[in-house]
């Protein structure tokens, strides 16, 4: 069976990433070919996720977060012959963002250069995914049906809430993007884009072996996987009813 889309996933790791992107790729979920973006670009996750998502199509792209890097990827994947005339109909941001220090340590240098590479870069890639998401459908007309053109996802933390000491840098990342995605909802909802904030609030893991196993059947941590099925719901979202922003996490974690 074809793909029936196209989905972008920038941040393929072998952790939460392979677990959305297997989810995505399955023909019997998802169906749609995947785009894997990563500052590797590593073709053999690509290899093993088409053989554990039963024969889905997938393609490991290289990028950082910049503007240039980013166009030049998705120049690649629309010309890459597994995509070609697919509809976009999910992007999803879920590049990690680790940055602690105190803030008496800290420097401008290396403050801007997390904003600029985290929430600089989330605008980037929002540029670059909701100008091929309009492109691919007409203006809603006053009156008529809306036709969904496709749907943004950032990954976000608790982070993005509040946050704690020595975490100043990370705070304003995460907070970042969370107002970016906001300021997004509501410029392209109307236009057809469906653009979505999700907080994961817990520890996400793409094993089901040995202690992480039994942490996920504790409701100690969530499957990545789980993550997949729930990007995919949203995406398959009608136009009556679209979720802006949720709290993704485990039952038993505290919140």
């Amino acid at each position: 069976m074809p793909p029936s889309g196209l989905a972008i996933l920038m941040g393929a790791g072998p952790t939460t990433g392979s677990g959305i992107a297997r989810i995505l790729a399955s023909p019997s979920h998802g169906n749609l070919a995947v785009a894997l973006l990563s500052r590797t670009g590593d073709p053999s996750l690509a290899s093993t996720l088409s053989t554990s998502s039963n024969g889905g199509t997938l393609h490991a792209f290289k990028t950082d977060t910049s503007a240039a890097s980013l166009q030049r990827a998705f120049g690649e994947i629309k010309s890459h012959p597994a995509f070609r005339n697919l509809p976009l109909k999910l992007a999803i941001w879920n590049i990690k963002h680790s940055h602690k220090v105190p803030f008496e340590d800290e420097t401008s240098e290396r403050f801007e250069e997390s904003l600029r590479v985290y929430v600089g870069g989330a605008r980037n890639f929002a540029a670059e995914c909701t100008k091929w998401m309009l492109a691919q459908g007409e203006a809603p007309k006053e009156g008529a049906a809306m036709e969904k053109r496709g749907t943004l996802i950032f990954t976000g933390t608790l982070g993005a809430l509040r946050t704690n000491a020595c975490y100043a840098a990370y705070g304003a990342g995460r907070a970042g993007v969370r107002m970016l995605a906001q300021s997004l909802a509501r410029e392209y909802s109307a236009r057809g884009v469906h653009v979505v904030h999700a907080i994961a609030n817990g520890g996400i893991t793409d094993s089901e072996e040995g202690v992480e196993g039994e942490k996920v059947r504790a409701g100690a941590k969530i499957r990545a996987e789980s993550v997949g099925k729930t990007y995919l719901w949203l995406s398959q979202q009608e136009c009556d009813l679209w979720v802006h922003e949720l709290d993704m996490r485990p039952a038993a974690e505290k919140f």
